[in-house]
């Protein structure tokens, strides 16, 4: 796919990621809007996401995100084509009807839960990110340093500056062509990805400190609830990467972070260190993500969670041993 095919007739194109965008999501959508503005100036181009992290805040334009119809706001028209990216039309919150009223509508994605949503689809699971595989489809000659840094955010974020497994040479010689460009790469992994608040460090040590291992020390568990959300005046941004820190922890072999959005209801992010994939298991309970990354939300106590999710774990363990 090359996006400039696919938009070249359209007079007004909507872009859109998941609800709650992480750094994927946030730099994909960015990269794809400054690019679309660049290169075809006589298009109109909106974008729509919830409001991003203030991390992201050194990415140009990132202001002109459509935030207010996120938050209930209208948008009177119809585009020519909608591209929705990182994520299913059904998680794409208020964004999602603009998609269905499209003329034409193109899904870009990496997760292996996602069979496509659109007239053409882009969908690689062997990506590192939504970024790379946006990287893949605009034509190189037209980048500049503002677009080459939301990519490499992007593909910084989903591979954990390149830790992990999905990080493949392909996702190296794009990077190496990303930083060519000349902005401090450097300075961004530390302000995107490292840096936290004070908040956020209370919150991941209330996190270790609360957290438990079940089966035999094979996976751990964590919970924050609302009431100490609310106590510390944080959010869900506040809880980044609190589930891989989790993660690491040594003989563990599946982590479940869980913060609490309502009465009885639970956004749960998984992670594995190869052993069992998590995404069959989001899946099962409407979630979706990646064999080593997913995430899902559900209803119960905590207990109730924990539970039903074990559960799963266990079996593919157990499936492992025989």
């Amino acid at each position: 796919m090359k996006i400039a095919e696919e938009i070249r007739d359209a007079e007004t194109i909507g872009i859109g990621g998941h609800i709650r965008p992480d750094g994927d999501c946030v730099g994909s959508c960015m990269a794809l809007y400054l690019y679309i503005q660049k290169v075809f100036p006589e298009k109109k181009v909106e974008l729509f996401l919830e409001p991003p992290s203030e991390v992201f805040c050194c990415l140009k334009d990132i202001d002109k995100i459509r935030t207010d119809v996120m938050k209930g706001g209208r948008y009177e028209g119809v585009f020519d084509v909608f591209i929705a990216l990182d994520t299913v039309k059904e998680r794409m919150g208020a964004a999602e009807a603009l998609f269905d009223q499209a003329g034409k509508t193109v899904n870009i994605d990496h997760h292996i839960s996602n069979q496509g949503c659109g007239d053409v689809n882009y969908i690689d699971a062997q990506a590192s990110s939504t970024s790379e595989l946006v990287f893949d489809v605009l034509e190189e000659e037209n980048l500049d340093e503002e677009i080459a840094k939301a990519i490499y955010i992007g593909m910084i974020h989903d591979t954990g500056v390149f830790r992990y497994s999905n990080t493949s040479p392909k996702t190296l010689a794009a990077a190496a062509k990303l930083i060519s460009f000349g902005f401090d790469f450097s300075e961004i992994i530390e302000k995107t990805f490292y840096e936290k608040t004070y908040v956020q460090n209370l919150l991941l040590g209330r996190a270790l400190l609360e957290s438990i291992l079940i089966m035999d020390g094979r996976c751990i568990v964590s919970a924050i609830e609302k009431r100490t959300l609310d106590f510390y005046h944080a959010d869900a941004k506040d809880l980044e990467g609190i589930v891989s820190q989790l993660n690491q922890t040594k003989g563990v072999e599946c982590t479940i972070f869980m913060y609490q959005t309502g009465v009885l209801e639970y956004k749960v992010s998984l992670r594995s260190k190869g052993k069992v994939d998590v995404s069959e298991i989001a899946v099962f309970f409407g979630g979706g993500g990646h064999m080593r990354a997913a995430g899902c939300t559900m209803n119960g106590t905590f207990y109730d969670v924990v539970n039903n999710l074990s559960l799963h774990i266990e079996n593919q363990l157990k499936r492992l041993e025989k």
